[in-house]
């Protein structure tokens, strides 16, 4: 009897590492969907609401789940407090909310470079910057949902054959 319920709590305990690590995939998806709609809102405002850049990062931060809202709302923060530049208070924002992401280091390089050219230019230009950014990370889109089709259901089944291999090891 203890040797059965041993065996299904380590066929449930690998099953959950499975799901966890299948979960990785999914959510590196959702992130980057929103991170899209995010920059779509910030063009947005720039190109019709005329708002400024703080209000702006202040308004989307409002409309997004976290850790992605965290990001904008700390962005806003850093431009309030006047303590660096908008290149610097995109960069700082960034690093303090990356490891709380599912996001890669190319969506990593494509935000910080995008930060560098925010509020440096002309209305015009800055919404050319934006869809560039935005073709860049529909690509990092297509990557993500190529990686979750092939891997996520992968890392479920493997998180139950491993917890049956070990079973089957230890009987």
């Amino acid at each position: 009897m203890i040797k059965w319920m041993g065996a299904i709590l380590i066929i449930l305990a690998t099953t959950w590492a499975g799901f966890e690590m299948a979960k990785h995939f999914s959510e590196r998806t959702r992130q980057l969907r929103q991170l899209k709609v995010a920059l779509q809102s910030l063009e947005a405002e720039i190109m019709y609401g005329h708002t400024s850049l703080i209000v702006a990062a202040q308004n989307i931060s409002k409309q997004l789940p976290k850790p992605l809202s965290l990001f904008f709302e700390q962005f806003a923060n850093k431009l309030v407090k006047g303590h660096t530049s908008v290149k610097g208070a995109w960069e700082e924002s960034l690093q303090s909310i990356w490891n709380m992401t599912a996001l890669k280091q190319g969506e990593y390089e494509v935000l910080k470079q995008f930060g560098e050219t925010l509020g440096q230019h002309d209305r015009i230009s800055q919404q050319k910057h934006i869809k560039l950014a935005l073709s860049h990370l529909q690509r990092e889109e297509a990557d993500a949902i190529d990686r979750q089709n092939r891997y996520e259901r992968m890392m479920k089944s493997l998180g139950v054959l491993a917890g049956l291999l070990v079973v089957i090891l230890l009987m």
